[in-house]
């Protein structure tokens, strides 16, 4: 009798994952197909290229390039270009958290330098939410849960660094490219830019007229190397 039961119950199991798995597929099918959310497909495509360990590193860089990571989280990416080509890097991160997990890594370190505002087309404070999906940044207004962080004017900043021209920018910064790449468009510095390594992001109203109307504007002074959409892609100068 137990053996019959549990003969059962492992039926019922099999076919239960077999169930789910075939409602995964079902559903991975209709967002690409009918409602064309191309998101799943690019990130598949994207791990099966293996994009994180080769197409973000490899840049024809040296010693002397000047790399900005806009969103440096806990410096990861920060310390593999700078291990494989030992240039200059300045971290932003506006969570006080990150920022000193990146400090304290890169102690010593007088090439990576680690400031603790973000970057965008305005100054101003802004609430960096604790939500389950992953933080993104969100104006001061709002009633969100989160932590209150700083964000700083590209074009000030750039200048008070005295930096003149920017061999890479990676910018991963949760729906703050929409607001980042324009002013830096708009500001003209975008010609002093040798590649632009970005993440745009899903999550914001409008993400698809938005980042359509960002590349045709980057399309005047950079060509496309390489794009996963809404995963990461690669605009080089011409």
């Amino acid at each position: 009798m137990s053996t019959a039961n549990d003969q059962s119950g492992k039926r019922q199991n099999f076919f239960a994952r077999k169930y789910a798995k075939i409602s995964r597929k079902i559903g991975a099918l209709y967002r690409v197909w009918v409602l064309g959310d191309v998101f799943p497909r690019e990130v598949r495509r994207w791990f099966k290229d293996k994009g994180d360990e080769t197409l973000r590193l490899q840049y024809d860089l040296n010693p002397d390039s000047v790399v900005f990571d806009v969103g440096g989280y806990k410096g990861d990416f920060a310390e593999k270009i700078s291990g494989l080509y030992g240039c200059y890097v300045y971290i932003f991160e506006p969570s006080k958290d990150f920022y000193e997990i990146c400090v304290n890594r890169f102690q010593g370190n007088e090439k990576i330098r680690c400031f603790n505002f973000g970057l965008s087309d305005v100054d101003g404070s802004f609430i960096l939410s604790d939500d389950a999906d992953g933080s993104s940044v969100k104006p001061d207004n709002t009633n969100g849960q989160g932590t209150v962080v700083r964000v700083r004017r590209f074009s000030d900043v750039v200048r008070e660094l005295d930096v003149k021209k920017i061999d890479l920018i990676k910018i991963n910064i949760e729906g703050g490219e929409y607001d980042l790449l324009p002013h830096i468009i708009e500001e003209g510095f975008v010609g002093n830019i040798g590649n632009i390594q970005v993440q745009f992001h899903t999550f914001i109203k409008d993400a698809k007229p938005l980042r359509a109307r960002i590349i045709k504007m980057l399309e005047t002074t950079h060509k496309c190397d390489w794009c996963y959409v809404f995963v990461w892609e690669n605009w080089s100068l011409r």
